[in-house]
């Protein structure tokens, strides 16, 4: 009962770590996601505006306006997801690199920041899956976030 206490807590812990590890891919596709609104929303407008009788208008000044604040708003949000994105780099990087085994530290580097697959890191490391699998745990054991 104890041991399966224990090895609970381990997994929680270790799914914590996994989730703050992740947080800078996460960033990423944010990032994307807001990018594709911002092309979308320029698409929208450079094409005529239509009322219900399907006959193209011009636009008027309050289009106009909606549409600079909305392009505005999504190009702030944007921005700030950037720096969100790079303040979670820095530190998972940070705490990365705070591993003694280089091995470990390419494994946690190639998975969480670059997003590669378990084979693609087997491959660039020149070693067995099940090996990739035993460095991630060990560094996942070692690795400490608050």
């Amino acid at each position: 009962m104890e041991k399966r206490l224990e090895e609970n807590n381990v997994k929680n812990e270790n799914d914590r770590k996994k989730t703050y590890l992740r947080a800078y891919r996460k960033h990423g596709k944010r990032i994307k996601r807001i990018e594709s609104e911002i092309e979308e929303i320029r698409n929208m407008k450079m094409y005529p505006s239509s009322n219900n009788d399907g006959m193209p208008h011009g636009s008027n000044q309050s289009d106009l306006s909606s549409y600079a604040a909305d392009l505005l708003e999504r190009e702030d949000e944007l921005y700030q997801e950037g720096v969100k994105q790079v303040q979670t780099y820095k530190d998972i990087e940070y705490r990365i690199n705070k591993l003694e085994n280089q091995d470990e530290r390419d494994v946690m580097f190639y998975r969480y920041i670059k997003g590669f697959k378990w084979w693609k890191i087997a491959q660039l490391m020149d070693c067995s899956e099940e090996w990739i699998y035993k460095l991630h745990g060990r560094a996942l054991k070692k690795i400490q976030i608050n």
